[in-house]
């Protein structure tokens, strides 16, 4: 694009404004735009195509020591998203590449050499999958499930692997992967459409609908996992995974990748109540960041690539168009409304 036509473009973006007391609202965010400028040596400009909304942007917008900084008030919002390259001043990026990267809740990311590293852009090949299969199950979610699974999970075919959050980004990808890895798959999700669509579509053994009564966990596990739960990936904390770790068997894997239930608390986060049962069958309970595993990505897209295109998987997206609708989509992930990996469409290609 030429440098005449950037200086007309106008940048629209969505700012932190306040730290949110539980959960995030309109007030949170400061909508602004400005002026698209052109890249500096070794940088470029990026066009924003589709963003990730994730349940761990609600843990960056809070204040306090993570394994990733907080987004400072009147920052952009950090998303990981896919966009087109349309300036560049490196020669590692052409005009028109599509990439993935930290690209934030923004029409355009001006992207300078030093950041290209922060921002974690690579390029993307389409061939391989679909724009939001890119941010699905290519993506972060799916490099969350494929190492959470395999590097801290460690399963072996026979087991009984337990993932709530089953119908999400991340649990769908865990599920399928521990199936083709030869386990025995239940699920957790919330109502029967979800529940149905785990087991019919994605393959899973059994799924609990932990909505459809006050011991439905518990119940559901003596049903479908009778001979107690080796692996468990646990995406959302609280009383389920409390429930999870009274059916733990000797040498458990307990995988800690979220705790959605928790994350618009307005007290203290809880803990588990059961842990002692860590002890008694000698199991341990291990987080997982995905961007440890970053020098490794490519070694599962392009596994799970292959599962994708022989059909053996398969990605589901809820995409919402339009990026002035950030703050309500936003709030889909946490009242569980999405079905699916949650997806900003912001342009279309």
């Amino acid at each position: 694009m030429a440098s005449s036509s950037l200086n007309t473009l106008s940048n629209n973006q969505f700012r932190l404004a306040s730290r949110p007391f539980g959960l995030p609202n309109a007030t949170n965010w400061k909508q602004t735009s400005e002026a698209v400028g052109e890249p500096l040596e070794g940088g470029l400009l990026v066009k924003t195509l589709a963003l990730s909304l994730d349940p761990a942007m609600r843990g960056w917008m809070n204040e306090g020591k993570s394994y990733i900084p907080p987004v400072a008030i009147g920052e952009v919002m950090r998303a990981g998203g896919i966009g087109k390259v349309i300036a560049s001043k490196n020669p590692k990026f052409a005009v028109g590449d599509h990439v993935s990267g930290s690209l934030g809740v923004q029409e355009y990311a001006l992207i300078s050499q030093e950041d290209l590293k922060r921002n974690g852009l690579f390029k993307i090949d389409l061939r391989a999958g679909t724009l939001t299969q890119w941010l699905n199950v290519l993506g972060m979610p799916g490099m969350t499930a494929y190492f959470g699974l395999l590097d801290v999970g460690q399963p072996k075919a026979g087991e009984t692997v337990l993932v709530s959050g089953a119908a999400g980004a991340v649990g769908q990808t865990v599920g399928q992967l521990a199936k083709i890895k030869g386990c025995k798959v239940v699920g957790i999700a919330g109502g029967p459409a979800k529940c149905e669509w785990v087991v019919k579509e994605l393959g899973f053994d059994a799924c609990i609908d932990y909505k459809s009564g006050p011991n439905a966990v518990k119940d559901g596990m003596k049903a479908h996992c009778p001979n107690g739960v080796d692996v468990y990936f646990d995406n959302v904390g609280g009383e389920i995974l409390d429930t999870v770790l009274t059916r733990i068997n000797r040498k458990a894997r307990i995988i800690i990748c979220g705790a959605i239930s928790q994350y618009n608390n307005t007290t203290p986060v809880q803990g588990p109540k059961n842990y002692l049962s860590l002890l008694v069958n000698r199991a341990r309970m291990e987080g997982i960041v995905v961007f440890d595993y970053a020098d490794r990505y490519h070694l599962a897209v392009a596994e799970m690539a292959g599962y994708l295109k022989n059909g053996r998987m398969k990605s589901r997206e809820d995409v919402v168009f339009g990026l002035d609708t950030f703050p309500d989509t936003l709030t889909k992930l946490f009242s569980g409304e999405n079905f699916g990996k949650l997806v900003l469409e912001v342009a279309k290609d």
